[in-house]
This record gives C-alpha cells, structure tokens and sequence, in this order.
C-alpha cells in the first residue's frame, strides 16, 4: 500500500505499539516460551521472553525486490522486511538485477529461553497469558506432522518436492531470501529436542543453552533497527512476525540441494556453520522482530519497568512500600525455619537476596554480597531443601554441586568455536540476577586435572570481580556481571566470599523432605509472592548516605580503631558499610539512619563472635 516509501516502517512499529497499549493486549499475543511451536501458525505475531545467547554476523536481505511474470511480463515489487522467503507465485521470477531492488542489513541474535527460570514463573507468565492457541484442523498429534496450509496441501508426492527444488536451483540465493517456484509449502515433522534422530544431522543438533536439562524454543532473533544497544546476556521480551518456512530446513537440512541451491562463489560458509547458522525451522524458529524491550528483571508479580523515576510514580510500588516490615518479617520468620531455626543466618540471607552490583568503582564491583554459609550438616540433604526454597523465592536460579567430577567435566565458562563461527555456552553464561547456590558439601577427596583447575579460577573470579572470561581461543573476554552467589560448605568454603556466617541449627528434623514440604505448605501463597515482590523490588530501590551519618561513621570508625587497632580494618568497614546498606533497604530506607547502622554493627559482632567460638571448638578449623 505504502509503496517505497520509507515511511511504511515506522507505521508498522507505532500500530504495534499502540495496539500492545490497550487493555491486556500484549497477554492475548501467543508466547513461545508457552505455546508448542506446532500450534503457531506461521507469520503470525508471536512474543518470546528470552536471552541473547549469541550474536551472529549481519546478514544482507533484499529490502525490495521485483518478481516479473513470465507470460504477462508484468513487473511487481514486494518488500523483504519480516521475511525469509521471497514472495513468488507459480509463474513469476525473480528479477535480481532489477535496479529497483535495494539490499538491506540485519542483525541475527541467538537467543534462548532465560536460564535457570523457576517453574513459578514460568506459571505466572502461562496464567496471565490469553491466547487460547489450538491446533489447526491439519494438525494430528498421533503423526507428530504438521501442514501449515489447509488440507489439500497435504498430498506432497515426491515429484512435487522436485519441482520446488527445481525452482529453487533457477532462481539461485538472492540475499539472504531464497525464493521457491513452487507456492505450496512442505510438511515437515514438529520435531521436538526428542525427536531429533530424524534430522539429517551427523550429530545431534546442540542449541546451546548455557544450563543442562533447559527446555523450551531456541530462536535466531533478526533484527532491524537499534541492534546496537543489545548486547550478549541481555534478558529480552520480543515482539515479531514468526517465520517457519520449511525450506529453511531444506537449506540446512540436505547438504546437496543447499551446495545446489547456493552459489559457490558467494557461499564461503563452512558446511558446520550452515548447519549452526541455518538450523531446521522446525527446531530453531525465526522471529523478525518489531518491537523488542530489554527486561530489567523476570518477576512476573511485578511490573515490567523499574526505573528509577517511574517507580516512584508506580502505584503498585508505593502501595507495596507502605507494607513493607510486616513482609520482612514474615519472611524473615519463613527463611529462620528454612535454616533449621538460626535467625541470625536468616538475616544474613535476606541481606545476600536482595544484594546487587550497583556500580563500578575502576574493576571494583560494589554491592556484591556472596555469602558463606558453613556449618551445614554433611551427607544430609539439607542443602538441597534449602537450595529448593530459594528456587520458590527467586525468579532464576541454579544449583551447582561441586564434586570433583563436576569440576572436571562440566564447561563453566562460554568459548568460541571458529569452525561453526559462534559461541559455545557454558554454565556461567548467565543473565544478571540469577541465584548461583554452589553445594560444597558434596566435595570429597580427589584430584582437580586442568579443566578443573579452570572452573575453580573462574567461580572465583566471578565471585571476587563478579565477571567471566570468555575464551576467544586468542584471547580472553571479559564480561561483567551481577550474579548472587551463595556457597553452603561444612568448614570454610575453598572458594572466597565476602561474609562467613557459620549456621546454628537450634532443631534437626529427623526428616527434611516432610519438614521442607510442611514448610512450603504453611505459607500461603499470597504470602510467598509478597516474599517475591519484596526479594525483587528492593534491588532497584535507590540508596545515599548523608553528610551528616557519613561523618558519625568516620568518627565511629576511629574511635574503633583507638579501642582494639588489630580488630578492625579498612576491608571491615567496607563490609560494615554493605551490610548497613542492604539492612536499610531491606526496610524499605533508602538512606542510612544512625539505627542501622547500629543494628548492622550488631550483626557483624554476632556473626564474628560465633566465628570465634566455632575457631575455638574446632582448633584450626576454619
């Protein structure tokens, strides 16, 4: 309709963004994360929470393009912005050297769906979600098949698949878009992460995602404007045009008919990064997006945008503010039981919840809290209850246990694969917030190889400098981050943390599975998501500390210094200053009063003193 104008775009990007502002509009738009892919129709407008995995090289696609019809001669132009295919009817050709064509440049992420997601969000976003997808009248779950047109399309005879290819072989690769002279579409198999032996592959396709046992869509993500401010690890929600042609999955799929389809003087490709780069669309489907947000954080209870200014205006907020030190308390009561009745350690957790990388001071990252937590009972299945109710309290998480065959084998850090031409992921590829519970207790005697040595070095550097290292083969990366990170040992965990609180347990409950369940059972469960809400918000609250205290603190400091000169360092009252931070925004004051910082002295001479006496007990134990 708009012809070549440009502007034609822009009103595709403001009718979407207008339409997504009426009343629950974006809640009836089908998501990926939810919907099986067989359900979607193709180039229908879909939305997929997830985070950029890779990036891959900008890839060139045909802006405009015309089609000549061979018996008429009547020339047509189309636009290739939200497609894959180029357009084409039975008796039309493409004209590639038409000087109306224009070629264009866009960017193709990879993206999976967020790691480490806890189940309670993921059935947050299912039942706030409208769409009602079903299957189409084609689609028969007993055949695993699927058609995307209507039955009569149903009857593919080999000769017809010919044909396409036939077509195909004519037209060549224009840009990025292959045109089929065929309309009718192949049926391909819904091939799920189970069913992949009936993919032509040498080996199983691996999509890459950073933590074992994900589940859920890989996209390749295109791109049009404002690529730029995206990065890798990024956390997105997307809005875009679904595209699962079949014969993408021909490209990749049958070596041959791809070396056939492409030119060789263009195609430079090495067959393993087609396969990667060119995956089946019926495994990896492709989303052109329209509209994408980066997400600030994956709570569904709150709402999607927490800056700093709007959140002051938000009503939810403010509402939840004014009832904020009944829901610390609660929890606090909640996390006491957790930790087999030690309130102590409970604070320390609260603190270490809502502990986040607020700045960078040269490499310094400030407001980071690892904690700890030793003292957990050995060959008991403690931390993995423990580690269980922290999945129901966080929206991403992950629990690494740190044997010596884990250390030796698994692939912590991401790396790069020149022959495919992307990035291998690794388990420390992790979008900023996540909860990394790492269970020490399970460590026995035994020997660390290289690769061991490796992982080790780099949980501590993210711990220390909160960044991993990318390897690049040449050279190293370094990506900065913000993960929470909490260490359960029975002493002194091998690997550094900012805060050792040794753990008191004042029950041991002879069954901990019942004793967790009873736990998880008592609290209702609008309770637990005032706990989610609170865990959440208090990370983007903002936070200052006045002249005035600033100067009572100086002097406090000095007057600590002249009682006991030993017990007391500058490293000290770092952490008091943290502790004091995190202690006030856990009650909601975004400014420190002479009360916490009191309070925060308290605990840290609590926690010292139990230190202390546990170094007496144990001699040179911890």
């Amino acid at each position: 309709q708009n012809g070549v104008s440009p502007d034609w775009e822009k009103k595709v990007i403001e009718y979407f963004k207008e339409k997504l502002k009426e009343n629950n509009a974006p809640k009836w738009v089908p998501s990926l994360n939810e919907v099986p892919l067989h359900y979607l129709k193709p180039n229908s407008f879909v939305k997929f929470r997830c985070m950029i995995q890779d990036m891959f090289d900008p890839e060139f696609y045909m802006g405009v393009y015309e089609t000549v019809n061979q018996n008429t001669k009547a020339r047509v132009l189309h636009f290739g912005k939200y497609r894959d295919i180029a357009e084409c009817g039975p008796q039309q050709e493409l004209d590639l050297n038409s000087p109306r064509s224009t070629t264009l440049e866009r960017q193709t992420f990879y993206c999976v769906p967020v790691p480490g997601e806890s189940t309670w969000v993921k059935e947050a976003y299912v039942n706030a979600n409208q769409a009602r997808v079903s299957p189409s009248t084609s689609y028969t779950p007993s055949r695993h098949k699927r058609s995307y047109e209507d039955d009569e399309d149903m009857d593919l005879q080999p000769h017809k698949q010919k044909d396409q290819h036939a077509g195909a072989r004519q037209a060549g690769s224009a840009g990025g878009l292959q045109w089929c002279g065929e309309p009718k579409r192949l049926e391909t198999e819904a091939s799920t992460g189970q069913q992949l032996s009936s993919l032509n592959f040498s080996s199983p396709f691996d999509l890459n995602f950073p933590l074992p046992g994900e589940k859920g869509p890989a996209c390749l993500v295109k791109v049009y404007e404002d690529w730029e401010g995206f990065k890798v690890n990024d956390v997105l929600e997307l809005y875009g045009v679904l595209s699962v042609d079949p014969v993408l999955s021909i490209l990749g799929n049958d070596e041959r008919d791809a070396s056939a389809l492409l030119d060789p003087m263009e195609c430079t490709d090495t067959a393993e990064e087609q396969r990667v780069h060119s995956p089946p669309a019926s495994l990896v489907p492709r989303i052109h997006v329209i509209l994408a947000q980066k997400l600030q954080h994956i709570n569904p209870l709150l709402p999607a945008c927490l800056n700093k200014e709007e959140s002051r205006t938000c009503k939810f907020v403010s509402a939840f503010m004014s009832e904020l030190s009944p829901v610390r308390a609660e929890l606090l009561g909640f996390l006491t039981h957790a930790l087999l009745g030690d309130s102590l350690a409970a604070e320390y957790l609260i603190l270490h919840l809502i502990s986040t990388v607020y700045t960078r001071r040269d490499v310094l990252p400030l407001g980071k809290f690892t904690v700890n937590l030793s003292g957990c009972p050995r060959n008991s299945t403690f931390t993995e209850h423990l580690y269980r109710i922290i999945q129901h309290l966080v929206p991403a998480s992950f629990r690494l246990q740190m044997t010596i065959e884990n250390m030796n084998h698994l692939k912590f850090t991401p790396h790069k694969d020149y022959t495919a031409n992307r990035l291998v992921s690794g388990l420390l590829q992790l979008p900023n917030n996540t909860s990394l519970f790492i269970d020490e207790t399970l460590l026995e005697q035994g020997q660390l190889d290289t690769p061991g040595v490796h992982n080790v070095t780099a949980l501590s550097n993210l711990i220390t400098w909160q960044k991993v290292d990318y390897d690049f083969s040449y050279h190293q990366m370094e990506f900065p981050c913000s993960i929470n990170v909490l260490i359960t040992s029975e002493g002194r965990s091998l690997l550094p943390a900012d805060c050792q609180i040794h753990l008191q347990p004042q029950l041991i409950p002879p069954n901990m599975e019942e004793y967790t369940n009873s736990l998880l059972s008592a609290v209702l469960p609008s309770v637990l998501n005032k706990f989610r809400i609170y865990l959440t918000l208090l990370r983007f609250l903002d936070y200052s500390i006045s002249d005035e205290i600033t100067k009572a603190v100086e002097d406090d400091f000095v007057e600590m210094r002249k009682n006991d000169p030993q017990s007391i360092t500058a490293d000290d009252l770092h952490q008091l200053l943290v502790v004091a931070r995190f202690l006030s925004l856990s009650a909601g004051q975004t400014t420190l009063s002479r009360e916490r910082w009191l309070r925060a002295k308290q605990l840290e001479s609590l926690r010292r003193n139990r230190l202390q006496q546990q170094k007496c007990v144990n001699g040179n134990e911890l």
